[in-house]
Parts: C-alpha cells; structure tokens; sequence
C-alpha cells in the first residue's frame, strides 16, 4: 500500500528538490522513516536515526542495505523540513483513502465528525501578556512566574515558545492548557479517517472545522454526518442543510431554545445507527494520542501540527487497511 502510494507521489516529489548541489535524503526515504516513528511510538527523531541504524526491520522498510550510513538526525531533520512545507501529507492521506474506496471498504455516504484539543509544544510559563516590556527574568533558562490572581486570556496574552497555540480546556473544571484543535472525518462503514483540519483551538474551531470538511466530500449524493452534543446549533445544522448534509448529531435538551434537531430525525432508523457509528471516532483519537504520540505535539505552529497531525491519519488508515485486508476471507 505504501509503495503505491510513494509511486503517485514521484512527480511531487521531482519538483520539491534542485538537480544541482549535494544529493539530499529521497523524500521516499524520509517519509517511510517518520512512518515507523509514527507505528512505532518512537519519541524523537533522533532516537528514529538510532533505531534504523541497527534494526534490519526498520532499514529493510526504509530501503537502506546493511551496510549502508545512516543519516545524521541534523540532517534528518533539516529534509523534514522540506516536506513540511509542501502539501505532501495531504495529498498521501488522500491517496490511501482512494485505495480504500477502491476496495470497497470507505463509504461515501455516511460520516461523523469530532475534535479534540491537542496539547503544545509550549509551557503555561510562556504565556504572557501581549507587548510585554520589563525587567529581565532572574534566570534565563527556567524564570520564575507568578501569576496567581492574575487574569489571562487568549485576547491579551501570548505564548512566546508558540505564538499560536491557544489557552483551552476540556470542560469545566479542567485545567487550561496551552492547545491546538485536531478534527476529524471519519466514514461510519470501517472507521477510517477521510480528511482532518488542525485549528487554532477557539470555541466554534470544532464546528468550522467540520464544515471546512464536509464541503470537500466528493460527489453530489445526501450523506449523513453524526456528532456530539457540540455540534447541535442552529448555525452548524443550518449550514449542513444548505449543503445537502443530514446532521445526525445528539440532541442538546439542556440547551437554550432546545435542540437544533427535530423529531423527524432522531426517530429515523439512519439517525440510530449513526449515533451508534459516531463512537468510533475515539478510537482514532486514542491511537492518534497514545501510539502517534500526539497527545502533546512536537511541532510548532498551526501549518506543522497539521501536517504531521493528517500524516499520523495517514499512518492510522494503512493500520486499519491491513486488519481490514486479514479479515477477507479468500475464495
């Protein structure tokens, strides 16, 4: 699955890289390596380089022989920043989904969308006022902070290791963290991830983002998207309507004015089934945040968190792809 995807993305990859200078790492290489890390919980790529250095297994994937050098992590690193800035992870999450809807296993009609806050790269210590001017910190390298009784929000103040994570919470009475949003797609037949967004992590990033991916699902077919009781406004239900979406949400009776969705809806069987479906979408937040290692982010900036963010969505498909290939039954 993987070598084919790499195939279709040759021609992207021949235009990432000059045909002059010192012959860099192949971006097949390169991404086959943050593959395993990814399946293999590796913590840091410079562990990734010691592991292919002896393991047979990983150098085999990657493509090196036995005696070939391994790169230094510097190097490794520097590479990766190459595919970072180009819209690779997008266009091979892409391909693996084609390959699963060509073997019948992604559905095109039904959905459930969610999200969850992704913890950054970034301490509640460098979260401070906005055009901040004073005296030096006592220590450089760990200062001290108080900021008890101080009232901070995302409007006047700033993080200074990442300017663009946001100060967020679960829910009420969950400490507030420095945060992005992580939302995803998934189709209800087998799980799998169709498309995902990293947001900042504001109030509505959970419902714009889930209309950001509902407007680029193709064809022009009724489907049905299934959520929580998160998406159950006026507005999300609305603007799924308008574009020919079912909103199969659950019902928020606790809620001003009552829920969004009438009971034409929640008494269909379709509205059943999609509420049962919807469950599965933690599934992929649980892999994505324990096996990928995504629970805190090692990446800096919205642009990076979702690269490696749709990557690791990428990594979870070709996981799931390869049970769902050992429960065929051969005839």
């Amino acid at each position: 699955m993987v070598d084919k995807v790499l195939q279709e993305l040759s021609p992207e990859f021949n235009k990432m890289y000059s045909k002059v200078g010192r012959p860099s790492i192949p971006p097949e290489q390169l991404l086959r390596a943050l593959l395993l890390q990814l399946l293999y919980s590796v913590r840091s790529e410079r562990m990734l380089i010691e592991e292919i250095d002896y393991n047979i297994l990983f150098r085999w994937f990657v493509g090196l022989n036995l005696d070939d050098a391994v790169w230094d992590a510097t190097v490794f690193t520097k590479n990766r920043d190459r595919l970072l800035e180009a819209e690779v992870a997008k266009e091979f999450l892409a391909l693996v989904v084609e390959q699963a809807r060509g073997q019948g296993w992604a559905s095109d009609e039904h959905f459930t969308v969610d999200g969850s806050l992704l913890e950054a790269w970034a301490s509640a210590k460098s979260f401070q006022p906005k055009n901040k001017k004073g005296s030096p910190p006592d220590d450089p390298g760990n200062p001290t902070v108080d900021y008890r009784g101080e009232k901070r929000s995302n409007e006047t103040h700033q993080s200074k290791s990442d300017p663009e994570a946001q100060m967020a919470r679960k829910g009420a009475g969950k400490e507030a963290k420095l945060s992005y949003s992580g939302n995803l797609l998934v189709e209800n037949r087998n799980g799998l991830i169709v498309d995902s967004r990293v947001w900042e992590a504001t109030g509505t990033a959970e419902r714009d983002a889930a209309m950001a991916m509902l407007q680029e699902v193709p064809g022009t077919g009724r489907v049905t998207v299934g959520g929580d009781k998160g998406f159950d406004t006026a507005e999300f239900v609305r603007e799924c309507r308008n574009m020919g979406v079912t909103p199969h949400v659950a019902q928020n009776l606790a809620r001003r004015g009552g829920s969004a969705i009438d009971g034409r809806t929640t008494q269909s069987a379709g509205y059943r089934v999609s509420q049962k479906k919807r469950k599965r979408i933690e599934e992929c937040f649980g892999w994505l945040k324990t096996i990928a290692l995504l629970r805190k982010v090692r990446h800096r900036g919205t642009l990076k968190v979702d690269w490696i963010f749709t990557f690791a969505c990428a990594a979870y498909n070709l996981v799931r792809m390869r049970n769902l290939m050992r429960s065929v039954v051969p005839t």
